[in-house]
């Protein structure tokens, strides 16, 4: 099995194998779908608010031009 690179990647790998396994007496358990989704939402958010922020600023900008001299 390979290393998911993405979080959807590890939802789908987790999608795909059982939710706990036991093997002997160690027990083995996977993060829940629902809570990898609502990180992936959260991270998606966290992403979204530091795109805007950079771009903060950087709008349109008005001003009026006086030229000198033109009475």
């Amino acid at each position: 099995m390979t290393t998911p690179q993405t979080i959807a990647d590890a939802i789908e790998n987790t999608a795909k194998q059982p939710a706990s396994v036991t093997v002997g007496s160690q027990t083995v358990a996977a993060q829940s779908i629902s809570a990898q989704i609502e990180a992936d939402r959260y991270l998606a958010a966290k992403a979204a608010g530091q795109a805007s922020a950079a771009a903060k600023g950087f709008g349109l900008r008005f001003a009026r031009l006086k030229p000198p001299g033109g009475g």
